[in-house]
């Protein structure tokens, strides 16, 4: 399996011979900086487009079919409308804090973004807390939802600014406690290494019945994490007119409306490296040739693979199930998730105790 850290020494090398060392670690900065950008922006318009085509499908629609073959390029032009729309002043409003929210958003979401172990050798940032980081800075963004609400001087985004608090809030504690649960699995919290211990086998697989009642309870976290149907509140078009971004036009919408996309990537991508293997083949032990034969099967295939499966069931939920009221949406994570989540974490460290490993 080809390892991406061969390309990264050689640019490495090749800086460092024709520049300094602290200008080479500058441009190398700038590099990734601008990588990670690209693919934040090419990821997010394809999910855009996925989210769109999965629509229609399950409404019996086309979908967008003009703007290209297939439609393939109405993201495009929906990003430079987006780009190009004026961004209105409103009245009454706090500026500041106005203008600060999202980017405070989507400052969020890139950095978790770069915490993700895309292949193999190829990470941004790894040591040896990194799912606690992860967890901790996705976290900041519910911090710029509630500034947009309060900010905005309007009753409804106020309203869905509490709504969003409340969930994100909430629900972040189903997510922590289905990470804690393969943290106590694997007695680490660096994501490369986690990945490297599911080379034998993958989590979901060789984790016992809490491994996968942990990403099971995750999935439903995580969706209801990034305000996706049906745990939309925050943004319910009928009662809320869009909800906490109500007052935002122009690119600072579009970064709102980013920042959900890439987030229910994140969420996918964690789960992959968590439950999946990240981007680990398969693997059947005795199975020599199937074994090779997944082998051959480059890395970043593996995880793009994985995450886009699990970025369906996720559009799968959004377009299959009603909307929830606010008082079953908190009853669902207070009453339920979070009680059979603490059990499952208790039946784990058992499991790692008495070395109940297959």
């Amino acid at each position: 399996m080809f390892d991406f850290s061969v390309v990264t020494h050689w640019v490495d090398q090749l800086l460092r011979s024709f520049l300094p060392e602290g200008w080479a670690i500058l441009t190398e900065f700038i590099l990734i900086g601008l990588c990670l950008l690209v693919g934040y922006a090419v990821i997010a318009l394809v999910l855009i487009y996925v989210e769109r085509k999965v629509c229609a499908f399950f409404q019996c629609r086309l979908g967008p079919n003009r703007v290209g073959p297939y439609g393939l390029i109405q993201s495009v032009a929906d990003m430079i409308k987006m780009l190009t729309k004026e961004l209105i002043t409103i009245n009454h409003v706090d500026k500041f804090l106005f203008n600060l929210a999202p980017y405070i958003v989507i400052i969020a979401s890139v950095i978790a973004f770069s915490c993700l172990p895309f292949a193999k050798g190829l990470e941004i940032i790894d040591f040896n807390v990194g799912a606690f980081f992860v967890m901790a800075v996705s976290s900041m963004g519910i911090v710029g939802i509630l500034l947009a609400g309060w900010s905005s001087n309007n009753k409804y985004s106020l309203i869905g600014a509490m709504r969003s608090g409340a969930q994100m809030i909430s629900y972040e504690l189903s997510i922590g406690l289905s990470i804690l649960t393969i943290i106590v699995f694997t007695d680490t919290m660096q994501l490369s290494q986690i990945v490297a211990n599911q080379a034998d086998g993958w989590f979901i697989f060789k984790g016992h019945i809490p491994a996968f009642i942990a990403f099971i309870i995750y999935l439903i976290a995580g969706t209801a994490e990034t305000n996706r149907g049906p745990f939309d509140l925050p943004e319910a078009d009928s009662e809320l007119t869009a909800g906490y971004h109500t007052e935002y036009s122009g690119m600072h919408f579009g970064f709102f409306y980013l920042a959900e996309y890439l987030n229910m990537f994140i969420v996918a991508g964690m789960a992959t490296t968590l439950f999946l293997g990240g981007w680990m083949p398969l693997h059947i032990g005795g199975w020599n040739g199937f074994n090779a034969i997944m082998d051959a099967i480059p890395s970043i295939i593996w995880f793009f693979g994985k995450t886009g499966g699990l970025i369906f069931i996720i559009m799968w939920f959004k377009w299959t199930f009603p909307r929830l009221r606010i008082d079953q949406l908190l009853t669902l994570e207070w009453k339920y998730l979070l009680p059979i989540n603490l059990v499952n974490m208790f039946l784990m460290v058992i499991v790692v105790v008495f070395d109940l490993h297959f």
